[in-house]
């Protein structure tokens, strides 16, 4: 089936399940680009009734769920929305929700910084409806009194690049409309404060009480009144964004204090197999070809999928299940995700999506092939290869796939090119006499490589472990930043959420910054300062862009060696002294998210959010209890012993609940079990140095359905369990609140700083 036609028929099959009363009711018309007046009712807090309340759109319920979504969020607020009729308040996301959510941010910003000139910055990617989301945002904040700096004509840029320019000129914040890699029907706002990182919990708390206020006076007064600015109002600056050429000479410059240096720039000149660029979804064309061609490299890549889409041009788009039942199914757009097929053989169903059968034929072996998504934050390399290298790919724990006759495509996770960039990186800082300028050190996510924290101790890097979300990496920059700032001639020691201190020296700086789903950093050389003055190490949000160039002028190197990926990545692992080579992660989905029938939907994420909670809980609990002294590491290693009799739990270590997850941690190996912050997901992550044994502890340990036998329930009081995620979220803000930057934004004086 065509991507048209999947596209139709999923068309179809939303039109069907949408009632006449959701498509008929346009309680806010977007359309209308003139001022006007929302009055949001107190029928509108209620559930829809034909008879009795015709206006009801039962938002306490969404807010109930959005809230609970905010408290845990690991990359905004995400769900899936009605693509056909965006006012479809059954879904997650929606006109009233994104109404709603921006005006609650605008009114606390319009608190915090009282008598100020508030300036935010709103962009968008391809996703269906997310120009009517952003057209929306900046119309609700110019209501209000808030500039608002959009891409002339309100086109796509990329989430790393509003995130650079909320921290370069100093914005109140920004807005993003993306669901990242995930599937094509979600959608999400991700809120940047004025660091532009993404939303710690706390901060999305300030907003969703905000909205429990107004519901609050709706119930008291029977109504409430928001205004919406007219389309082309003077708040809503498109023409800025044109000044500085979208931010891309801003962005360059800061690229060439960094990764873009004259070395980098030199060796991706002199490639000679063209580098072939996978855009999904379109959108990451518009800013990165400009940026290549600043640097008058663009001649060096060839680029693949250049039309903006919101289907993604059928990335990973099915019209069957895993179980092989007929139904429009999606697997998002990550590249690594592996899927069995019926007969139990593994396949990439998002790369059989790209047709690199034929699209690659022409192309020689050696061609690097690097993938990004469509907000352009994350990258998969790739690396075409012949199939008489396969023992070798098995032995490394190189992902590979069939590419036509004698070709294979080496697909390598996060966690290998990663490896093979910081490694690159840190050599060329030796050679180029700037290594021991100042005491390195990476920030990774625990769910991230062993490998990494092996190769960063021989190496004398330093590493800080934080849970899942690039927010987290960001908070530990500011931390960072923080004791430069207040004591520039003192050690600088982050505690990590393992909760050991660690000793990154005097005046440090970040070698890379990254996690193991695709998204990765590199620090400046030189401080970043913002046009008022503020500091950065390094940016805050990951940055396709910024990996693109490294991992290209890394590709240059090896061919000139005429080296392949992989045999820099054995090197690598021998040089460096590495044992756990290898890496897995099983995610487990409860559900079909692309479900069009939001009833069905709605309870089967409810079903499945159980099942992972169920799962989270029982190593949650005794991870907390032993921490707490309730229970020691033996009685652990007997509950896990009697509950998976296949599994060998004598070297075990130590369990420890890790902010969003519960690590184990052996002498071999570890295995973190996470339950998603956005979804009805489990995801088992696994390192070590025995695939099989880490595939194996990963798969049983993730799709474990959490059911507590005797033994648990006789060591562990019930009660304990029952208040464990309590606990847990205590822990955690424990951890974030720790030698936290406090302080408080400054606005500038923006005549003076951006001429505006």
């Amino acid at each position: 089936m065509t991507p048209e036609t999947l596209e139709k028929e999923l068309f179809k099959s939303v039109e069907k399940n949408t009632p006449d009363y959701i498509k008929n009711n346009k309680y806010i018309d977007i359309e209308n680009k003139d001022e006007f007046t929302f009055t949001l009712k107190k029928e509108h807090l209620q559930p829809y009734d034909e008879k009795t309340n015709p206006e009801g759109l039962d938002l306490n319920v969404w807010l109930k769920n959005y809230e609970k979504e905010a408290a845990v969020s690991t990359a905004g607020i995400r769900g899936p929305q009605n693509i056909l009729f965006p006012y479809d308040v059954r879904f997650p996301i929606n006109i009233m929700g994104i109404m709603l959510a921006t005006y609650a941010k605008a009114l606390v910003a319009k608190e915090k910084y009282k008598g100020k000139k508030l300036i935010k910055l709103a962009g968008r990617e391809v996703r269906y409806n997310s120009d009517k989301f952003l057209d929306l945002i900046a119309r609700v904040q110019a209501a209000v009194g808030i500039e608002t700096l959009t891409t002339y004509e309100r086109k796509t840029m990329p989430i790393w690049l509003a995130s650079f320019l909320c921290f370069k000129l100093d914005l109140v914040g920004g807005e993003y409309i993306t669901s990242s890699h995930g599937i094509s029907v979600k959608n999400a706002t991700k809120d940047l404060n004025s660091q532009g990182s993404q939303y710690l919990p706390e901060e999305s708390m300030e907003f969703v009480n905000k909205i429990k206020e107004i519901f609050q006076k709706v119930e008291q007064e029977g109504k409430y009144e928001i205004k919406i600015a007219k389309s082309n109002d003077y708040l809503i600056n498109e023409t800025f964004m044109e000044t500085i050429n979208n931010g891309i000479d801003l962005y360059k410059e800061y690229l060439e204090n960094g990764v873009a240096n004259k070395e980098n720039i030199e060796l991706i000149n002199g490639i000679k197999n063209k580098i072939v660029i996978e855009n999904v979804g379109g959108s990451a064309y518009n800013t990165l070809s400009k940026i290549l061609d600043s640097f008058k490299i663009s001649d060096k890549f060839v680029w693949m999928n250049i039309e903006e889409d919101a289907f993604f041009h059928g990335i990973g788009k099915y019209d069957t299940d895993p179980k092989g039942n007929k139904c429009f199914y999606d697997y998002s757009v990550d590249a690594t995700v592996v899927a069995k097929k019926q007969d139990g053989t593994s396949f990439f169903p998002v790369i059989d999506t790209l047709h690199y059968d034929e699209k690659l034929k022409s192309y020689p072996e050696g061609t690097v092939i690097l993938i990004t998504d469509p907000d352009h934050d994350r990258l998969t390399v790739c690396q075409i290869e012949n199939k008489s290298s396969i023992p070798f790919m098995n032995e490394e724990g190189i992902s590979y796939t069939h590419l036509d006759g004698d070709r294979i495509l080496c697909v390598y996770s996060a966690n290998q090119s990663f490896l093979l960039i910081m490694d690159f990186w840190a050599k060329q800082l030796k050679e180029s006499k700037r290594w021991n300028n100042h005491p390195r050190f990476i920030i990774k996510t625990t769910a991230s490589a062993k490998s990494w924290d092996e190769w960063a101790a021989f190496n004398n890097v330093k590493v800080v472990n934080v849970p899942v979300g690039f927010k987290e990496i960001a908070n530990i920059m500011k931390k960072t930043e923080k004791q430069i700032i207040d004591n520039p001639n003192k050690d600088v020691v982050i505690t990590d959420v393992f909760g050991n201190d660690i000793n990154l020296g005097k005046n440090p700086r970040m070698l890379f910054g990254g996690e193991e789903s695709g998204g990765m950093i590199i620090g400046s050389e030189d401080l970043i300062k913002s046009k008022s003055g503020r500091i950065a190490i390094a940016m805050r949000e990951k940055s396709a862009s910024e990996a693109i160039i490294i991992a290209s002028a890394l590709a240059a190197k090896l061919e000139k060696e005429n080296k392949t990926l992989s045999q820099a990545l054995k090197e690598i692992f021998i040089s460096n002294k590495i044992i756990a080579k290898y890496d897995i992660r099983e995610d487990i989905a409860y559900y079909n998210e692309s479900e069009p029938d939001i009833v069905k939907l709605t309870q089967a994420k409810k079903d499945g959010e159980a099942l992972r909670t169920k799962n989270d809980l029982f190593y949650l609990t005794m991870a907390l209890a032993e921490y707490e002294g309730i229970i020691n590491l033996e009685q652990v290693k007997s509950i896990l012993k009697s509950t998976f009799k296949t599994l060998n739990f004598d070297n075990l270590k130590d369990i420890k609940f890790v902010g969003d997850g519960t690590f184990l941690q052996f002498t071999d190996k570890f295995i973190e079990i996470r339950p998603s912050g956005t979804d009805a997901k489990t995801k088992a992550y696994g390192a070590g140095s025995d695939k099989e044994n880490i595939s194996e502890f990963a798969r049983i340990l993730g799709n474990y359905s959490g059911d507590l036998n005797k033994e648990y329930l006789e060591i562990i009081p019930k009660d304990y369990y029952n208040n464990a995620k309590e606990k847990s979220m205590e822990k955690y803000l424990q951890f974030t609140d720790k030698d936290a930057d406090t302080r408080s934004f400054e606005i500038p004086d923006y005549k003076t700083t951006l001429g505006i």
